[in-house]
This record gives structure tokens, C-alpha cells and sequence, in this order.
């Protein structure tokens, strides 16, 4: 069908929530489709993940389960924020959960939701401001789609190591590792990461969720 105008955040988010392509392909998911995501036209401010959980696919709930907890803390808000969508997008590059491997851990994002939304997605969110890039495949699409293609063989400590070189364009990158608490071992080992990473984060999101209205989710 035709449009005789551009489609509106709201009526692609519909269309998103109602997306079941991973339900006929090839390998499909292993439950019914459950797309999480919260987007809204006033946010600023993007956490850019990988892909919900077993916890999250059973509430609906982005990032309710215990990395949750531990990303709230670095950015330096509590839940009410964290949940305002007119302050705070959330976007995984998968937006259902993708099952677990035979170890038990969750699989990769699908690649699917990158393929057939994402473009889609933040362009109709120019008022993007700065965006948290948590994890290697948030950080493969965003760098790139922002202007800074990151080396195939670059590893995500690697990247977040070089925060400071993503500071001065607009929207802002901020690379992070991902918050579970399998990573406790990995923020011991790097102590820099807490000491100077975190108070700018800070800082930024301080900035951006000050003073928004309040639209319903999309």
C-alpha cells in the first residue's frame, strides 16, 4: 500500500509490536514472539542493548531482572527515570528473546529485527541525543550508522576503552560493556572503567532527563 505521507513513530512501533516474522522463518523462535522495546518522540536519551532476557520476555518489562539493577546504577537513576519513556528510549538490536544455547546462555540478538526495523526505527527518532551502546552487536550497528565503523576484530573492552574518542559528536556514543553480573569479574579487572567512565555517564544522563514531558509509550 501506498503512503501518501511518512509514517509516524507510533504507527511503526505498532507495526513492530505486531511483527511475527521469526515465527515463520527458517528457525523460528522458540516461544511466540514478544517484541520489548519503549520508544516515544521526546526522549533524548537511547540505551541501545542486545536483546531481552527470559525474565524480561516473561514481564514485558525491559531490563527488569538483576542487569537491570546494575545498568540503573552506572547511569545514576532510579526505576521511575529509567522507565519515563519520555526521558528514555530502549531499543535492543533484537527485540524478542532469542531462546538459550545448550549451555543455558541466551543466544545472539535475531538478526531479523536489525534487517527489517531498525533504520526505520531511528530515523524516526532524530531527537536522539546520546546514545549507550551496550555490547558488541549495539555497538557494530550504532557506530556504523553514525559514522564510526569499528574494526571487525575489535573487541568490546577495546572499544569501551576508547570512550573518550566518541564525546564530541552529536548524537554522542557511549560504548559499555553489558551490565550483567557475569561481567563482575571483567569491572574488577578494569577499575578505570568505574573511576572514569561512570561519573561522565552520569553526568550526560543527568543532563538529558531533566525537564521532559511525559506521552504515553509507543
Amino acid at each position: 500500500m501506498r503512503r501518501d505521507r511518512p509514517e509516524t513513530l507510533e504507527e511503526l512501533s505498532a507495526r513492530i509490536r505486531a511483527c511475527r516474522h521469526c515465527a515463520q522463518a527458517p528457525a523460528p523462535l522458540p516461544h511466540a514472539p514478544r517484541p520489548v522495546f519503549r520508544v516515544s518522540p521526546t526522549a533524548r536519551l537511547l540505551v541501545a542493548s542486545q536483546a531481552p532476557g527470559n525474565l524480561v520476555n516473561q514481564t514485558g518489562i525491559p531490563f527488569n531482572d538483576p542487569s537491570g539493577e546494575r545498568l540503573r546504577a552506572w547511569m545514576g537513576v532510579d526505576r521511575d527515570t529509567f522507565y519515563d519513556v519520555s526521558r528514555v528510549a530502549i531499543a535492543p538490536m533484537g527485540f524478542c528473546f532469542p531462546g538459550n544455547d545448550a549451555a543455558g546462555g541466551d543466544l545472539p540478538p535475531r538478526p531479523e529485527c536489525r534487517t527489517l526495523w531498525h533504520d526505520a526505527l531511528f530515523s524516526a527518532m532524530p531527537q536522539i541525543e546520546t546514545v549507550l551502546a551496550i555490547g558488541r552487536y549495539a555497538q557494530d550497528y550504532h557506530f556504523a550508522r553514525l559514522g564510526h565503523a569499528l574494526p571487525r576484530g575489535a573487541s568490546v573492552s577495546g572499544i569501551v576503552a576508547r570512550w573518550r574518542e566518541f564525546q564530541g559528536g552529536r548524537p554522542l556514543l557511549f560504548p559499555l560493556p553489558h551490565p550483567s553480573w557475569r561481567n563482575t569479574g571483567w569491572l574488577k579487572k578494569n577499575p578505570w572503567f568505574e573511576a572514569e567512565v561512570l561519573p561522565v555517564l552520569r553526568a550526560e544522563v543527568a543532563r538529558l532527563v531533566q525537564g521532559a514531558t511525559h506521552p504515553r509509550p509507543r
